[in-house]
C-alpha cells in the first residue's frame, strides 16, 4: 500500500510497503531525512485526506497508516517513525492506551493526539501517558503541518485556545463557588496553579520567579510538586496537560 492509500488491515501488509516507499522518499532527501509520520485513525477518509496532504510536503514521507491503536503499535515495531498522528477514540486500542505504550518505548515516536472537542477528558489521559501535545481534527492545515514539525523539534503543540490565560480565568472561577474549576485543578494550591499557567506559555524557571516575583529554588519546588500531583512525566507534559485542564 502506498503512503497515500486507504488505511491498513490487520493483516501486516502495510508495514513493508509504507518501509519502501519511505526509505526512497528518503534516500531522495539527501543528508537530511524528510519527517517520517504515522497517521492513526478509524475513519478512512480523513486517514486518507491527511496522508495525501502531507505526503505533498516536501520535509515530510508518510510511511504508514492504520485503523486503531493495535495496529498502530504493530505499524511502529517495523518502521522507523518520527511522529504519530493519534486519534483518541478507536475500536480495539485506543488513542491514550496506543500513546502509553509508544511513549514508554522510548523517545521516538513523538506523539500528537487528535481529538474533536477542545477540551476532552481523554486529552488530559493522553498528555500524561506522555503525548506531546494535541490537536483539534478540524484544525487548519498549516497548523498541521507547524505541529508535526515542532513535536519533531522537541517541543508541545497546543491546539484550541490560550492556555496561559485560560489557566488564570480558571483559578478566578474557582473563587466563585457557582463557577467550578476544573477538577485537575482542585489538587494544586493557586500558587501551584499560577505557575502551571506560566509554564503553559513556555516560560523559564526564572521568567515565572521574575513574573511572580518568587525565588527561583521556589518555582523548582512547585515544578515538583506538579508533576507529582498531576502524574506528568516531564515538563513537556505539564505544557500539554495545563492547556486541557485550562480550556474548559
Amino acid at each position: 500500500m502506498t503512503a497515500s492509500g486507504p488505511p491498513p488491515s490487520a493483516t501486516g501488509g502495510t508495514a513493508g510497503a509504507a518501509a519502501t516507499g519511505s526509505a526512497a522518499s528518503a534516500g531522495s532527501a539527501g543528508a537530511r531525512r524528510p519527517i517520517r509520520v504515522a497517521v492513526v485513525d478509524d475513519q478512512p477518509l480523513l486517514v486518507s485526506a491527511f496522508a495525501a496532504f502531507l505526503q505533498r510536503q516536501s520535509d515530510m514521507t508518510v510511511v504508514g497508516t492504520a485503523g486503531d491503536g493495535a495496529q498502530a503499535l504493530a505499524l511502529c515495531r517495523g518502521l522507523d517513525v518520527d511522529v504519530v498522528l493519534m486519534d483518541l477514540r478507536m475500536p480495539v486500542l485506543d488513542g491514550v492506551d496506543a500513546t502509553r505504550a509508544l511513549t514508554e518505548r522510548g523517545e521516538r515516536p513523538r506523539v500528537i493526539v487528535l481529538t474533536t472537542f477542545d477540551v476532552d477528558d481523554f486529552v488530559m489521559a493522553a498528555a500524561k501517558a506522555g503525548a506531546r501535545g494535541y490537536l483539534l481534527k478540524d484544525a487548519e492545515p498549516s497548523e498541521l503541518l507547524r505541529a508535526i514539525r515542532s513535536v519533531h523539534a522537541g517541543r508541545a503543540v497546543l491546539g484550541g485556545s490560550d492556555p496561559g490565560d485560560r489557566l488564570r480565568a480558571h483559578l478566578e472561577s474557582g473563587r466563585d463557588r457557582a463557577t467550578p474549576r476544573h477538577e485537575a485543578l482542585d489538587r494544586l494550591s493557586e500558587r501551584e496553579v499560577e505557575v502551571l499557567g506560566e509554564i503553559a506559555t513556555g516560560a523559564t524557571n526564572p521568567e515565572i520567579a521574575a513574573r511572580l516575583q518568587i525565588a527561583e529554588s521556589t518555582v523548582k519546588t512547585h515544578v515538583g510538586n506538579l508533576l507529582t500531583k498531576l502524574d506528568c512525566r516531564d515538563r513537556v507534559a505539564l505544557v500539554v496537560l495545563a492547556h486541557a485542564v485550562g480550556a474548559g
